[in-house]
């Protein structure tokens, strides 16, 4: 009867992930999404702890210890964390993941029977389980550091593909090595822990920073996997789903990303990716800055009859998609036309730009795809680029020597103007010059995007 009741409360979880999944695919259902995704989760564990798995010590003291401390710090992180650092909460979400299943794959190996043989479907699972979930801890650690700047130059390694194919196969070779064995050899799973921790660490290296949002996707998707894998060891029902709907719906962003950063799949399961470029433009352009001031930007905004916004990483920084938003407003109020252009791969993680502007409360039909706005930049009047660098970077095709080169861009120089606000003329997070600073059409807008934009609120209102 117990086992009964369980599987129904499993398959009721279930429907919950695939309802909060689906309606996370809109910021206007996201947030109900997650809530009801959560709740499946939160009737999944309370029916395990009440109907527990035939042979569990059921110490309930460490559980619900665990669960309150768990929770507490969750929440209190949660509050706590700023926007800006959103992706590095992610990084570390998905690494704490990751040491999960890794540490669950170390007890099942040591509670294995003495003199049993390992060659079975048990065992693979765990050994695959070990090694996906060590990939999950140390590779999100190392794309945390890098997202924190600390790790970004520090770390260097020589021929990255080389390296971890060598790693790879070594961890297949160790792998099956241990599974050929007459009994089980914990020493050979201690080594097969190691290799794959550190394997973990020069998967994630050689990463360059414009494709840090493709690296977090698939980190996202191997901690799914390793939960899945978990499920499978304890014939765990929900963990199984709920590992192959993260699981699966990761690997399909990773796609996505690769697709909007032109780069494949193959590419960035053996650690092909594109290293921070040097600082020079190789277009060939005269490198002469416009500046331009808040008056005169207030008056080309204001009697524009399209305008669109591209918002990258800055704005998260400078805390500006509120501001940004009672830009919109007051341009409306003026009868203007105003649009945001959002890539795939604007700021740290995917969809970063989508949280940011429906944090603002901005209304998602207002937030156009780049196909949709690349067809709409060339009837813009002015384009206003706030805190983007590499997602609007003309070298992705005028220079066969950048690292970003074949990326699909915003083609924000196809609009009549285009105003650039920044801090500074230092180069984006994947390292290198942007021609498009130097464009015929293009004038800077110097200051904290934030600052700036209040300016021009009241410029607009002035004018």
């Amino acid at each position: 009867m117990n086992t009964i009741i369980l599987n129904y409360i499993y398959l009721v979880s279930i429907i919950l992930f695939i309802v909060g999944l689906k309606r996370l695919g809109s910021p206007d259902t996201a947030r109900k999404g997650n809530l009801i995704a959560a709740s499946g989760m939160g009737l999944a564990i309370l029916i395990t702890i009440v109907y527990p798995m035939e042979n569990a010590s059921n110490n309930y003291t460490w559980i619900i210890l665990s669960v309150i401390v768990g929770a507490a710090i969750g929440m209190t992180v949660a509050k706590k964390v700023k926007m800006t650092a959103m992706p590095e909460m992610v990084s570390l979400f998905n690494g704490l993941g990751g040491a999960s299943t890794m540490l669950i794959s170390i007890v099942e190996f040591y509670n294995y029977p003495s003199g049993a043989d390992p060659l079975n479907g048990q065992m693979l699972t765990t050994v695959f389980a070990l090694f996906i979930g060590s990939i999950s801890f140390t590779g999100s650690f190392i794309a945390y550091g890098k997202l924190q700047g600390f790790l970004r130059d520090s770390l260097v390694l020589p021929a990255p593909q080389v390296v971890n194919s060598i790693m790879l196969l070594l961890n297949i070779g160790v792998g099956a090595y241990l599974l050929m064995q007459p009994e089980l050899d914990f020493n050979l799973v201690v080594i097969l822990l190691a290799l794959s921790l550190i394997y973990g660490v020069t998967f994630v290296t050689p990463i360059g920073g414009g494709d840090m949002p493709v690296v977090i996707s698939l980190l996202n998707s191997f901690t799914g996997i390793g939960a899945a894998l978990a499920g499978l060891i304890y014939d765990n029902e929900v963990m199984i789903f709920g590992g192959i709907l993260v699981g699966a719906s990761g690997t399909i962003l990773t796609v996505l990303m690769c697709q909007a950063m032109n780069r494949s799949l193959i590419n960035v399961i053996i650690g092909g990716f594109s290293s921070s470029g040097g600082g020079t433009s190789g277009s060939g352009r005269e490198e002469v800055v416009k500046e331009a001031n808040h008056n005169d930007t207030s008056i080309m905004l204001k009697y524009s009859q399209k305008v669109i916004i591209v918002p990258g990483y800055g704005l998260a920084v400078a805390q500006a998609q509120h501001t940004c938003h009672e830009l919109e407003k007051r341009l409306e109020s003026e009868g203007v036309d105003v649009k945001y252009a959002i890539h795939p791969v604007a700021g740290r993680m995917p969809g970063h730009m989508n949280v940011l502007l429906a944090e603002a409360d901005v209304p998602y039909p207002k937030l156009l795809e780049l196909e949709d706005a690349n067809n709409e930049f060339p009837t813009t009047d002015v384009v206003l680029v706030v805190g983007a660098n590499d997602v609007v970077n003309p070298a992705a095709k005028e220079d066969s020597s950048s690292p970003i080169y074949g990326m699909p861009i915003l083609d924000v120089e196809l609009a009549k103007n285009v105003v650039v606000l920044k801090r500074s003329m230092n180069p984006g997070y994947a390292g290198i010059q942007n021609p498009l600073f130097f464009g015929d059409k293009t004038k800077m807008l110097f200051g904290d995007a934030k600052s700036s934009i209040q300016k021009l609120i009241e410029e607009v209102g002035n004018a």
